[in-house]
């Protein structure tokens, strides 16, 4: 509220200026980002005020708009309900979650011939709280899955240039890997490197649902097989484990296209009888398979256009 005083005009009306609009809340995806650890350790995030107005019909400055900038694959959700409000898989996509408050009018607004000096003005309107839940959900064209200690990371290491640690010990990776694999100079796929699961995955064990939720994002799924677990088609096992957490967690992922990799073939015996068995179990299920040797290189280039063939069928599917 404020009024002209100045001696050339005596009869000075009414000049107070509008207040700042409050500033607003946007999630943006951006790749620079790979994590969520920026959220764990502060849960609470505001967007600066707007300034009041001021005499001689001064409007104040709007509030900054803030920016919470997550890495691209990020859902956003109701915790409440559950609902998802946003998925954020392009890089710089911003949503507005928070609109910022409305400015309130200064007594300019309010005078009348009957009231030409309001002595009030509007308030300006409290901004938004909200509560949110940010998931960060992998996104990947290719997602390698298989029982720790199957060779994910060495074989993801033979597909790309990426270098994860590798270790004896089961549960080496503790988050997924990613590399970029390529054929030619126009094409490359990205591929992700979940953790290993265990039976029970799906209610907890292990690493549990902490990295299922990821292979919901990848279009094409490499089951790795380790050719020296079990005997004959007994090595079946692992693959029916794997299928049966991925069911319980979300049954829709066994509709996904998939390839199994058997690994270690280098583990074999001269006639590798256990391979053969293996992969005559796998074919009388309908699974296409492709026998390596992450360690040692044998059968890469193979699985390499053998991935390329099964990408280019589902890209046909999709156009």
């Amino acid at each position: 509220m404020s009024f002209r005083r100045e001696r050339s005009l005596p009869k000075g009306g009414p000049d107070g200026g509008d207040g700042g609009k409050g500033g607003s809340i946007y999630i943006k995806a951006k790749e620079t980002h790979h994590t969520l650890t920026d959220y764990v350790t502060r849960k609470h995030f505001r967007a600066r005020d707007g300034q009041p107005g001021r005499g001689k019909n001064q409007t104040g400055k709007a509030g900054g708009d803030l920016f919470l900038e997550v890495p691209v694959g990020t859902v956003v959700s109701d915790p409440n309900t559950g609902e998802v409000l946003a998925d954020l898989t392009q890089q710089e996509e911003a949503v507005l979650f928070i609109p910022g408050g409305k400015g309130g009018k200064g007594n300019q607004h309010f005078a009348t011939p009957t009231n030409r000096a309001p002595r009030y003005a509007q308030p300006g309107l409290p901004g938004e709280e909200r509560r949110l839940k940010l998931t960060l959900k992998c996104v990947a064209d290719v997602g390698l899955i298989g029982l720790p200690n199957a060779g994910k990371s060495t074989l993801l290491s033979r597909l790309t240039a990426a270098r994860p640690r590798v270790r004896a010990h089961p549960f080496t990776t503790l988050a997924p890997n990613f590399g970029v694999m390529t054929l030619d100079d126009n094409w490359a796929l990205v591929i992700a490197d979940m953790p290993g699961l265990i039976q029970g995955a799906s209610l907890g064990r292990g690493l549990g649902l902490r990295f299922l939720k990821h292979i919901e994002r990848t279009r094409l799924l490499l089951h790795l097989l380790d050719v020296t677990q079990g005997t004959g088609k007994n090595g079946l096992d692992d693959f029916h484990v794997l299928r049966k957490e991925m069911a319980a967690y979300n049954p829709g992922l066994l509709g996904k296209p998939q390839l199994v990799v058997i690994n270690k073939i280098d583990l074999c015996g001269p006639e590798r009888r256990e391979l053969g068995v293996l992969q005559e179990g796998l074919q009388d299920l309908g699974i296409q398979s492709a026998p390596v040797s992450a360690l040692t290189g044998e059968g890469i280039e193979p699985l390499k256009e053998l991935i390329w063939e099964k990408w280019n069928t589902l890209q046909e599917k999709t156009c």
